[in-house]
């Protein structure tokens, strides 16, 4: 059985915050012999000092300063517990699930995620980042309650976002940029490409693969343009992911005229729209927001021959 109360930390804290029992009484909104009996039966309980006066002022002990610091931990749980309880009682979610395809702009799903913790600190979120029809998957074994997508699964009605631009990518000094020529599929078939594996478990999509001799497989988009840019292959990478490198001119586009770009529908889609909360709700406002703010396909060109 415990022999101190949340509220006799609270009373303790506010004389300490406010320099003296009158001080505080008038702070948090109670009378002078209330706090004054709440701090007494405090010190008797624990049967140590946890004020003293000094001159006008009370002030901590230092085994005061001790326990009030390991009571202020307990006091922010208790208040965050209050928080949370609040929320659930209007109807917002204590957590959502969400998968985003890797294709997705990620410095803008940073921005989507910062902005919806400002509006629900108490939601915790499950971000599963996917490939190809790895979300899919989530989505319709019920893991997720919110998914962009490449590919909107069979039973689900699916929102545009964004149309997402892929090119033809390889490190400068690749011997590809060599040739000094438009390449055909035949070039590009001796050379490594580099390919992202899909994160279904259940089934795996070989997306863009061209029959290349050799092929490595990575799980990440961020694996696949590291590896790029140290010369060890070509891929199709999207731009949201490869465009800063462009620009840098760590990467440089492939000569393939305009089979060097290819395109890509992401999708919004509920896990069911009628029973979404308002967290789930206003996350799926903010995802296609940012996506209504990103560059329409073509407008980044970077010319191949220069």
């Amino acid at each position: 059985m415990h022999r101190t109360t949340l509220e006799q930390w609270r009373m303790l804290q506010a004389v300490v915050e406010h320099g003296g029992f009158a001080q505080a009484a008038a702070a948090v909104h109670k009378s002078q012999s209330t706090i004054n009996h709440a701090v007494h039966k405090l010190q008797d309980q624990l049967g140590l000092p946890l004020l003293e006066v000094v001159g006008r002022k009370a002030q901590l002990t230092e085994a005061g300063e001790l326990m009030l610091r390991r009571a202020q931990q307990l006091l922010a749980q208790a208040e965050q517990i209050e928080e949370v309880a609040a929320s659930l009682a209007t109807g917002v979610e204590a957590e959502v699930r969400v998968a985003v395809d890797e294709i997705y702009p990620y410095l803008a799903l940073a921005d989507v995620l910062q902005s919806l913790s400002d509006t629900f600190p108490n939601t915790r979120v499950q971000l599963y980042e996917t490939v190809l029809s790895g979300g899919a998957e989530l989505l319709t074994a019920g893991i997720v309650d919110l998914l962009v997508t490449g590919s909107t699964p069979d039973g689900f009605l699916g929102e545009p976002l964004m149309r997402a631009e892929f090119v033809a990518v390889a490190h400068p000094d690749h011997p590809l940029h060599g040739l000094g020529r438009e390449l055909s599929l035949q070039d590009l078939q001796r050379h490594r490409q580099i390919v992202v594996r899909d994160s279904a478990r259940s089934r795996s999509v070989d997306s863009g693969w061209l029959g290349a001799e050799q092929r490595w497989t990575v799980s990440h988009l961020a694996t696949s343009v590291a590896m790029i840019e140290r010369g060890m292959g070509f891929a199709w990478l999207p731009l949201t992911r490869a465009r800063a490198a462009l620009e840098a001119g760590r990467l440089r586009e492939l000569p393939l005229g305009a089979r060097s770009r290819r395109y890509a529908e992401l999708y919004l889609v509920y896990a069911d729209p009628d029973r979404a909360g308002p967290v789930v709700c206003r996350l799926g406002e903010l995802l296609a927001s940012a996506c209504a703010d990103y560059p329409e396909p073509g407008a980044f060109t970077v010319p191949w021959d220069e």
